[in-house]
């Protein structure tokens, strides 16, 4: 405990000796002291990358290091540091903002360093720098917010690092999509749209230009690996691949950049997104002009699209008609003349702005370290005649953001102190207080320009669209083609001047980089195996499927009473089939139908003229004029499977064939019989005529017809026939047919009659050998046989025939069995008739002629 007592009265006597002697704080490393300041009543602080690189030295870990060496002095940073002095002595000056209170500034340089931004950051909000006034240690030099940093990945190790505290740390660069995350860096805020947005306007722009097919090169840091995650993900949705995704830094060894080259060049997309800052692309276009890689179509991020050094260093036209999107182009009244009008050896914190002037204007100050031999600088040298990145205004957009971030600061403390025509007090507000006031803060600039924050501290997000373009001097320009505007709903926020664009190879049309041509209608895409979406196969569509439209996944099916088109890009109407009165074939089969029945007629009218004529009486001429009336109607029921189907037709088709051919062979069955009766009749003691005489001849034919008729009712009444789209044997068209209802009446009608046949050709083959002259049985025996042969060939051929095929094959067997009974049975007689008339008598046809 004693010890304890001792320990603090040991401390407490430090601090009074520091009080009495007014000794003052000192850091041995001379980094964390501000480059440029200016003392006010409230401070803000600022980082910049006044050097873009540093020199890497190995540690020993024996002795203490060495401080950083800073290297490569980049002018972008002092123009950025010069717009924060302009916004600063632009509110001091101001009766309006902050009237009565003066702001300060402290300026760091972190040379892009992650671990130094976060030094200097503790410095500035813990005020353990070397004081620039000769303060006492105990008093603060805490700053309210911090301006910076250029690098997201600078940004977010300081963010990181003064989160806790509540100082605000307001970027006017680092657009890196993760430090919108408000759980990881709470107190972060910028003037500089996310990359959330620039990479979704950047994927939108690539589908707008009908690109699917791209390479992509990304800095390996935060910035590019995010913002290309980003990318990735939208251009996925929208149908876009990317054939490979490179990594690159500044520091990657020669072989790392050889790889990239090589992927360059056995790639086969045509258009490379560059997700990468000024200072990697300057050294990237340097490579791949020495392996002269040209022609590529490059899109460009804010980083480097609108950077007039990357388009200088761009000798070889690397980047000719590159495409890209920048920060909307603005105009600050005063703002370019004050940068040009910097005075280093009258301006606080000179050694920075020494070195500054010495590296501009390739000057030296003192002789002694002229070790070059370079003019020595009077001061007074004119920005105003020299032509470098200093001079070049091309940046104001970035300018104009570290401006705004200064008013969105003065207007914070504008509200928190309560100033109206004066403000009450000095004090700085408290950090939280201070954030939460910021992100709320909803001002506009002296231009009309509104400024504000989104929840994710992130203004609204526009962007102009950059097209590249060789000047008369051969030298590239940026024009305006387009703009971007998140806020606007989806189908208006790109819009694109398509005529003013210059692509790669100074061309006016727009290059093509694609997998695979876009499948056209007709055809779905196939995915090629183990390559992505966009590599795909044209696949003709199946017969019935369509696709109307360009690069269809899937082929649709047509309706059932539709089917696709040659082109498989539109489903017409089935083309609809049947036997009709029209066509050919029908026409034929119509024209042989009604021949037919003409020549049963002729052989009527004949047999009728010649009806007492011995060859017409011997021949049952009471069933031979029924037989012709019948091969009439089996001429003419033929008629009835020709035309569309309808109920009725297909009713009346096989009904009526069914019924006329049973009384066909009715009669050729009464005729056989009359013919064996006659033999036997002829016999001693026979008398069998008079049980098969006329009456008995017309009763057997009405029965055997009405067994018949029996029949047909039966089917017509259980299941009959019934038109039927029959959508199998052709898939491209319909064939109207008749379907049969039921199958077993369809049978049993063709059954009876091939029974009766049968039967009559059994009997007239026992007669075929009576001793007549004039054998009737020898002709129904024909007449039979072929009869049976024709309907034996039918039935293999009906099952198999498709289509209107199917209902020719039964009309052809009507045919041909009624043209061989007709012919069989009756134009043997005719012609003794006709032609032979001495044969037309009893003794011929007895048989008795000698």
């Amino acid at each position: 405990m004693e010890s304890i007592f001792t320990l603090v009265h040991v401390l407490v006597a430090i601090v009074n000796y520091s009080r009495a002697n007014n000794y003052t704080c000192s850091l041995r490393d001379e980094n964390v002291d501000p480059h440029i300041w200016k003392n006010g009543d409230i401070i803000v602080g600022a980082i910049f990358p006044f050097h873009s690189n540093w020199d890497i030295t190995e540690s020993s870990y024996s002795v203490r290091p060495s401080s950083m060496k800073c290297t490569s002095l980049d002018f972008r940073a002092f123009q950025y540091s010069q717009s924060l002095i302009f916004a600063t002595e632009e509110i001091n000056n101001s009766s309006s903002l902050l009237p009565g209170i003066s702001l300060g500034y402290k300026i760091y340089d972190t040379c892009g360093s992650a671990a130094l931004g976060t030094k200097v950051a503790m410095a500035l909000i813990n005020g353990n720098e070397k004081s620039a006034s000769d303060e006492i240690c105990t008093k603060p030099a805490q700053v309210q917010a911090i301006i910076g940093e250029t690098y997201s990945s600078v940004s977010m190790a300081i963010s990181k690092s003064i989160g806790p505290f509540s100082i605000p740390l307001i970027s006017y660069f680092a657009t890196c999509e993760c430090l919108s995350d408000k759980t990881k860096y709470p107190s972060f805020l910028r003037t500089v749209p996310s990359d959330y947005y620039q990479s979704r306007a950047l994927a939108e722009m690539v589908k707008h230009f009908g690109w699917t097919w791209v390479g992509a090169i990304r800095r390996d840091d935060d910035y590019g690996n995010n913002g290309m995650a980003t990318f990735t993900k939208v251009a996925e949705q929208l149908g876009i691949c990317l054939e490979y995704s490179l990594p690159f830094f500044g520091t990657y060894s020669k072989e790392k950049v050889l790889r990239i080259v090589e992927q360059i060049k056995s790639s086969t997309s045509r258009v490379i997104v560059g997700f990468l800052t000024q200072w990697d692309l300057e050294i990237l276009v340097h490579v791949l002009s020495e392996h002269n890689i040209t022609g590529y179509q490059w899109v460009g991020t804010e980083g480097w699209i609108a950077d007039p050094i990357v388009a200088t260093n761009d000798k070889h036209n690397i980047l000719q008609g590159a495409i890209g999107l920048a920060i909307p182009k603005t105009k600050l009244a005063g703002l370019k003349d004050f940068i040009l009008d910097i005075k280093p050896l009258k301006s606080v914190g000179s050694a920075i702005f020494t070195k500054f002037w010495e590296s501009l204007f390739k000057c030296k100050y003192t002789v002694q370290n002229n070790s070059e031999n370079s003019p020595v600088c009077t001061g007074e040298e004119k920005l105003s005649e020299m032509d470098n990145a200093f001079t070049d205004m091309s940046l104001m957009p970035i300018f104009s953001n570290v401006y705004k971030a200064v008013y969105a600061i003065a207007h914070t403390l504008h509200e928190l102190l309560g100033c109206n025509e004066t403000c009450p007090t000095k004090k700085q507000p408290d950090p939280f207080s201070f954030l939460e006031h910021l992100k709320k803060v909803h001002f506009k600039t002296k231009e009309g320009e509104k400024v504000y924050f989104d929840i994710n501290g992130d203004p609204p997000a526009k962007y102009e669209i950059i097209n590249w373009q060789l000047n008369k001097n051969n030298q590239s320009e940026f024009i305006t083609v387009g703009l971007y505007d998140s806020s606007l709903p989806a189908p208006g926020r790109l819009a694109v001047n398509l005529p003013s664009i210059v692509w790669a190879k100074n061309s006016n049309k727009v290059p093509i980089s694609i997998c695979q041509e876009s499948c056209p209608p007709g055809t779905r895409k196939a995915v090629q195996k183990g390559k992505p979406i966009c590599c795909f196969d044209c696949i003709p569509c199946a017969a019935g499927e369509i696709s109307n439209m360009t690069d269809a996944i899937k082929c649709e099916q047509c309706q059932q009473d539709y089917w696709s088109n040659a082109h498989k890009d539109e489903c017409v109407k089935k083309e609809i089939e049947y036997l009709s009165y029209e066509e050919t074939m029908g026409i034929l089969l119509t024209v042989v139908s009604v021949v037919g029945a003409f020549m049963t007629m002729v052989i009527a009218i004949i047999f009728f003229r010649y009806k007492d004529t011995p060859i017409v009486k011997a021949n049952n001429s009471e069933l031979s004029f029924l037989l012709l009336f019948a091969l009439a109607l089996c001429f003419l029921c033929s008629l009835t499977f020709i035309g569309q189907p309808s109920q009725w037709s297909c009713m009346l088709r096989h009904t009526a064939f069914g019924i006329t051919f049973v009384l066909c062979i009715s009669c050729v069955l009464g005729k056989t019989i009359v013919v064996l009766m006659a033999f036997r009749a002829t016999l001693p003691g026979s008398n069998v005529m008079k049980w098969f005489g006329p009456p008995q001849q017309r009763l057997s034919v009405l029965a055997f017809t009405l067994i018949q008729v029996l029949i047909c009712v039966l089917w017509l009444t259980i299941s009959p026939p019934f038109p039927f789209k029959n959508l199998k044997h052709y898939k491209e068209k319909i064939i109207l047919e008749c379907h049969l209802g039921s199958s077993l009446g369809f049978w049993a009608v063709l059954g009876y009659i091939g029974l009766l046949a049968l039967l009559c050709f059994a009997l007239a083959f026992l007669a075929r050998k009576l001793p007549d002259n004039f054998n009737e049985a020898k002709f129904i025996t024909f007449s039979m046989l072929m009869f049976s042969a024709v309907w034996i060939t039918f039935i293999p051929a009906y099952v198999s025939s498709p289509g209107k095929f199917t209902v020719a094959v039964e009309i052809f067997a009507i045919l041909a069995s009624s043209f061989g009974l007709l012919f069989c049975i009756f134009l043997p007689k005719c012609y003794i008739i006709i032609l032979k008339p001495e044969k037309n008598t009893k003794k011929q046809i007895m048989g008795k002629v000698k």
